[in-house]
């Protein structure tokens, strides 16, 4: 046999060699993480549940998922053990990074907030987008067209609820008249 009917077998096992050289050492950081946990770290599970160490054992570890809640996982199960300030961060809800960008309210009563205490602040009258010189012109009567539209429109509308309450009526008719 020749070197160049070798020469894939050799570039193959020594790829298999490299990959699995690569994957130990993977595996030995992982360990070694989890070897140097102590009680009171934070720690991300591999199923991204943030939680503190309360207690180490041979292959389980207590953690305080939330105040008073404890839970026994494997040592394998930690995915990484976090530093203080990253894992208060992530815990307060703070974010360094976007700190710059306006923070937006989950309810809307803080975006009204300020235009209640104005209207407090006029004599507790609501302005509604109306001036005093809007308010004091004289409104314009609507063409006769338009309030027979408007008329028409509503009247449709009548028609077509009456329509599905009567087909409703029907179908129930229909399903009595089958069951007997």
């Amino acid at each position: 046999m020749s070197i160049v009917t070798l020469l894939p077998f050799i570039v193959l096992i020594g790829a298999m060699f490299l990959m699995t050289r690569s994957a130990k050492k993977k595996q030995q950081a992982a360990a070694q993480m989890r070897n140097e946990m102590q009680a009171g770290t934070g720690v991300r599970t591999i199923g991204g549940m943030y939680a503190t160490v309360k207690e180490i054992h041979e292959e389980t570890v207590l953690l305080e998922v939330a105040p008073g809640v404890h839970a026994i996982y494997a040592k394998n199960a930690i995915g990484a053990v976090l530093a203080d300030e990253e894992y208060n961060r992530i815990l307060d809800g703070a974010d360094p990074i976007h700190a710059d960008e306006p923070v937006v309210p989950d309810d809307a009563s803080s975006l009204t907030a300020a235009s209640a205490d104005e209207a407090a602040d006029k004599g507790d009258k609501i302005d509604l987008g109306k001036t005093e010189a809007t308010a004091a012109e004289p409104a314009v009567d609507e063409p006769a067209a338009d309030k027979a539209k408007d008329t028409k429109a509503a009247e449709d509308s009548e028609n077509t609820v009456k329509a599905d309450a009567d087909t409703v009526k029907d179908e129930k008719k229909s399903g009595d008249d089958e069951a007997k």
